[in-house]
């Protein structure tokens, strides 16, 4: 596909244009000195109804910033758990399109929480990256995050998301090298997810003991706000997190709760409870 001729994004980064709903929700909580909750599942598991019902519910339920994770047939970055969600959701059915239809169903609910989708960049390329950025925009998307997308090889991408008034989520690893912490943060928007160790997604018996010392050198770089995820499991851990950031995600915990249930009628309020346990406790602090 070819794309059109873009400014790149140096010359763009700094023009004015309105806040997108991730910074409203950030910016709302800063001046109120909460934290955010942010939370993962997998699309499609067990099946779109149910990450439709799912997402309003955590809506409901306090989640600041919501990611769907879109099923990919290798999705590298993620732990056995997340893997499994990506195959269920790849056998029922779900579909990039699919599951931007499910969320402009959500939209017209009434839904308003932050929709970010958690992706592999062949599933941009495949449609193109022009028409995929548009449909999410128009889908009520607020944002992607690429697993596998360089920032260094981001430019046409990045252009293309400010045009559509998306974020650009990026990651930062603890084995970033503050040289390349400072060129990642340059191109975020909407907030920068840490990752508080090294490898894939999946839960932990405890949190890094590190965070609070990277996230103090990511706030040298950027005034964005920072997520902090891979690990948190349950409320204790959210809260310890939430200590040394702007935000906790939390992934892998809440997916195995939704491969336990299933399709159970009480899975979306078994999951949502739990959820909401994790938000009380991020916004105790």
């Amino acid at each position: 596909m070819h794309l059109p001729d873009l400014p790149h994004p140096e010359e763009i980064r700094d023009t004015p244009r309105r806040m997108n709903p991730i910074e409203q929700r950030f910016a709302q909580l800063k001046e109120q000195g909460k934290k955010a909750l942010v939370t993962y599942i997998g699309a499609g598991d067990p099946n779109l109804d149910a990450t439709r019902d799912l997402v309003v519910a955590f809506d409901k339920a306090g989640v600041d910033v919501m990611e769907l994770g879109v099923p990919f047939s290798d999705p590298l970055a993620d732990g056995l758990v997340n893997q499994l969600a990506a195959q269920r959701g790849l056998e029922s059915g779900t579909t990039p399109t699919k599951l931007l239809a499910t969320v402009a169903e959500v939209r017209k609910q009434g839904c308003e929480v932050p929709v970010v989708l958690y992706i592999y960049y062949n599933l941009l390329h495949r449609p193109g990256l022009e028409n995929f950025i548009k449909d999410a925009a128009t889908a009520g998307v607020d944002g992607l995050l690429v697993l596998d997308l360089p920032p260094e090889e981001s430019d046409a991408y990045e252009s293309l998301m400010r045009e559509n008034g998306l974020c650009a989520i990026y990651l930062i690893a603890p084995t970033t090298p503050e040289a390349r912490v400072e060129k990642i943060v340059r191109r975020g928007m909407g907030f920068i997810y840490y990752i508080s160790r090294e490898g894939v997604t999946g839960m932990q018996q405890k949190v890094s003991d590190t965070i609070g010392e990277m996230t103090a050198k990511i706030r040298e770089h950027t005034e964005l706000p920072i997520a902090v995820g891979f690990g948190v499991s349950n409320p204790e851990q959210a809260q310890a997190v939430a200590r040394n950031a702007d935000g906790v995600v939390v992934g892998s915990a809440i997916v195995s709760q939704i491969a336990e249930k299933g399709t159970a009628p009480e899975m979306v309020e078994h999951v949502a409870a739990f959820v909401k346990s994790l938000g009380d406790a991020v916004k105790e602090l």
